[in-house]
């Protein structure tokens, strides 16, 4: 069953550019964009949503929305014999931008969130190998491969198991 809602007035305030990542990312996937208007009319499980968008990227979706703070998460009481499962729905309702920044940063934050390019992943396969290094600091990665800071923290916006922590970067643990 579903529980119908409405979100009045929640308005997503972005002040960082780099918080467009998930944003775009979400609604540049036909796939992507229609769990976040079936998250945007009820509370739904994983199960619930993959049985309406039939998309093997369900999973990362809701990674990804939850990284950009674009879904809420709950536990469904469940019935007698049955496990808890996990309901999300949709946070926002309307989006305000409230940055500046120069149009190099601008363009790097659109190639992130737009691009497929296999640059991209050999980027992040060096970054792997860098945290796996030790080295964590998001101004030393970023002089090492020759791109800006925002660049770095771009991609982890876009990485479903890398995340920003302080002034480094961190491997999440995304295990179920």
């Amino acid at each position: 069953m579903y529980r119908v809602f409405t979100v009045p007035g929640h308005i997503r305030i972005v002040n960082d550019p780099v918080e467009l990542v998930p944003l775009l990312m979400t609604f540049n996937s036909p796939a992507f964009k229609k769990v976040y208007e079936l998250l945007s009319k009820s509370w739904m499980t994983e199960d619930e949503i993959q049985a309406q968008v039939k998309d093997d990227s369900v999973p990362v979706c809701l990674q990804i929305l939850k990284k950009g703070n674009l879904v809420e998460e709950q536990w469904r009481m469940p019935k007698p014999g049955e496990k808890p499962q996990r309901e999300f729905r949709g946070t926002y309702n309307k989006f305000r931008a409230n940055f500046q920044c120069n149009l190099q940063d601008l363009s790097d934050i659109l190639y992130i969130s737009l691009s497929n390019d296999e640059n991209l992943r050999d980027v992040v396969s060096r970054i792997e190998a860098e945290l796996g290094n030790g080295n964590t600091s998001i101004s030393d990665l970023s002089r090492k491969f020759g791109v800006s800071p925002v660049f770095i923290r771009g991609l982890a916006k876009r990485i479903p198991h890398l995340d920003v922590k302080g002034q480094g970067l961190v491997l999440l643990d995304t295990g179920r």
